[in-house]
């Protein structure tokens, strides 16, 4: 057997993300390769037999050579290659032929008609995200129901459920997961390059779960990923909505229009529909979702409403440890978590939705889910000894943050203390209300960097408003800015570091740096003598 994944190179484009450029991708396996049987027996298509059945507006095929790969970045074309020009926000891939050209690429499929001399076969297609994914799930010969699928979206706790479930649902064999922070195959993992990879990615990815004794795999599902169709043709047996709020507007444009988008996953927008639907009732864009749906996907609603199906009642939020009573239609429980927060507890009832609708015994699914530790970035503990707590976390959005510091107000005898930033090249309407949700309730805020990008922090600092005061300080660098924050801290305090989670860069201006807030945070409090 050849490993193709033993080749290392990044296929996808990392200039499409959000049509930004992201110069922090990390480089992913060969994933658009021709699927090996061994070293002299391939299976080859020529470009008309690879293309067949594929709806075209124009085709031209004048050399019909043998397709190798696919390639959505023409500075990774080699000969044998594929080249999908595909639009961003920011640059088109159409302005990348000549270079793919160029590099040896054997076939071109856009949404342009190229004319009669161009020197290359290519075909004129309506939507070339949906041509990759019809494409690449014929490339690597992946079969529909080798693996259930369940998707999981939402603005906030995608990789906390879908973690979680994985978890719980590992108990029978291993299980795969494709999520923000690493992308799990059953027997190796690979670091993440992005939520929601591109479809060539995922349905190699998957025949590898497969390959490697998956049964099953929970992918996050992000807003980015469906309106670009990067799951598209792939048959969920559940999706999962967790939530909706203010996020990624500057991509979507509108909250109706972010709405949407989600809904298009459980509404067919993706070529199918998923079998059943998991969704959260508290939410009131879950419950207009819930009204919307159509009435061939089985519902399950989760939340604290009476109205839901799966409920939580008599919640208890400790500073270690939450615990509530699970309630469903045949019986009840206690379930006890290491996990914290309110907006956990909707987590876990939503894995807990999962499994009742696959009928599990719930029992069984309580004690898994008292032995999941958390998920890193999530409401992680850094300990050296202080007499304070300190917790790093990963929201990034003013709702999430806005929870995670109502929680910790609550189970903190002292003050609440939260170091934030906000993103640069992303949304700038939500910068004013992360600094609301911040202040909302900790007695001391320091903004600081998050990941400028390419934009002047005193532009994202302007953006959030407020002035500088004894509850307020605006630190440029996010180092000195941890540091502050915990030297005011006292016995009994909670200090937040949010945003950055379980990342371990930071990006300015086209440069990265490593920065990972939790090493930095162990780093400060030995200098300042704890855990000597």
């Amino acid at each position: 057997m050849i490993d193709l994944l033993q080749a290392y190179t990044l296929v996808g484009d990392d200039r499409f993300e959000s049509g930004f450029l992201n110069t922090s991708a990390p480089l992913l396996p060969t994933v658009h390769m021709l699927k090996t049987i061994d070293s002299s027996n391939v299976i080859r298509y020529s470009f008309s037999q690879f293309i067949q059945g594929l709806n075209t507006i124009r085709t031209q095929v004048v050399q019909d050579g043998l397709v190798q790969s696919l390639v959505t970045d023409s500075r990774r074309v080699f000969p044998g290659a594929v080249f999908f020009a595909l639009e961003g926000l920011k640059t088109n891939g159409n302005f990348y032929i000549e270079e793919a050209v160029d590099r040896g690429a054997v076939a071109i499929v856009t949404e342009q008609d190229l004319g009669p001399r161009f020197p290359r076969d290519f075909i004129q297609v309506e939507d070339v995200r949906v041509a990759l994914a019809i494409l690449a799930k014929k490339i690597v010969a992946y079969q529909d129901q080798a693996l259930k699928l369940c998707a999981i979206t939402g603005t906030n706790g995608k990789t906390t459920v879908s973690s979680l479930a994985q978890h719980v649902f590992s108990a029978a064999g291993p299980v795969g997961l494709l999520g923000t922070i690493h992308y799990d195959l059953g027997r190796r993992r690979l670091p993440s390059h992005r939520t929601t990879p591109e479809s060539g990615d995922i349905f190699n990815l998957l025949q590898q779960m497969q390959s490697q004794g998956c049964l099953e795999a929970f992918l996050e599902v992000s807003s980015h990923g469906i309106d670009q169709k990067r799951v598209y043709g792939l048959q969920f047996q559940e999706a999962l909505f967790l939530n909706l709020s203010q996020d990624h507007l500057d991509y979507h444009g509108s909250m109706e229009a972010y709405y949407q988008v989600k809904k298009s996953l459980f509404s067919g927008g993706l070529g199918r529909m998923p079998l059943a639907a998991v969704i959260n009732a508290d939410c009131a864009y879950g419950a207009r979702l819930l009204a919307e749906l159509p009435t061939a996907i089985n519902t399950v609603s989760f939340g604290f409403s009476s109205h839901a199906s799966v409920q939580a009642r008599n919640v208890q939020l400790f500073a270690d440890h939450s615990e509530f009573d699970l309630y469903w239609p045949q019986g009840q429980l206690r379930v006890n978590s290491p996990l914290l927060g309110r907006y956990n507890v909707s987590n876990m009832l939503a894995v807990c939705a999962l499994a009742w609708l696959r009928g599990v015994d719930l029992h069984h699914v309580a004690e898994r889910i008292q032995s999941f530790s958390g998920v890193p970035g999530r409401m992680q503990r850094v300990a050296c000894g202080q007499a304070f707590n300190v917790l790093v976390d990963y929201a990034h959005t003013a709702d999430a943050l806005s929870l995670a510091s109502e929680m910790l107000a609550e189970m903190t005898p002292g003050r609440l203390i939260v170091v934030f930033g906000c993103g640069g090249d992303r949304d700038r309407t939500k910068r004013s209300g992360m600094l609301q949700a911040a202040a909302s309730r900790a007695a001391l805020v320091v903004a600081t960097a998050d990941n400028p990008r390419s934009e002047p922090l005193q532009q994202i600092f302007s953006d959030m408003g407020g002035a500088s005061s004894e509850s307020l300080y605006f630190i440029e660098d996010r180092k000195q800015a941890i540091s502050r924050a915990l030297d005011f801290a006292q016995p009994g305090d909670c200090v937040l570091v949010a945003g950055k989670g379980h990342e371990c860069t930071q990006e300015f201006a086209g440069t990265v740096i490593p920065f990972d807030d939790c090493q930095v945070i162990q780093d400060l409090l030995r200098l300042k003598g704890y855990g000597n």
